[in-house]
């Protein structure tokens, strides 16, 4: 019998696969490109490594959520500032306009809707990633 899981009427799905984190990262090295790992109820989580000043942006009808695996990520708002560190994460709620900066490479977790443009807004803006690149 084929490994897999039962799911409804009988029917068999395959067996998930763990995802290496650690790995997917040092699959590539560019920064502020994000890069796909899973698919869950709508959402995607991903991947990136950050390095020096993003672009003022927002998202208007997205949250996003930032979760910090190594490095500090100061997370700038119009009206303040927010530092993560390794372990910590932030959830930018919709129409929040922020800026992240990193000082030194962070790496980081997503989780946002699917078809999230990682500059919002500003969807022609120079660090606009359009296609991501799946890694699992």
């Amino acid at each position: 019998m084929a490994a897999g899981l039962s799911h409804g009427a009988g029917v068999k799905i395959p067996l998930p696969q763990k995802v290496d984190v650690a790995a997917a990262l040092d699959t590539f090295t560019a920064h502020w490109t994000p890069h796909v790992l899973a698919d869950l109820n709508g959402q995607q989580v991903k991947v990136a490594k950050l390095l020096g000043r993003f672009e003022w942006h927002s998202h208007a009808a997205e949250d996003e959520l930032f979760w910090v695996l190594s490095g500090s990520l100061e997370m700038h708002f119009r009206d303040g500032m927010v530092t993560l560190e390794a372990g910590q994460m932030l959830v930018v709620p919709r129409g929040v306009e922020h800026m992240p900066v990193a000082h030194e490479e962070v790496q980081v977790v997503l989780f946002e809707p699917a078809g999230a443009v990682n500059t919002g807004e500003n969807p022609d803006g120079p660090l606009t990633v359009r296609e991501l690149k799946r890694l699992s």
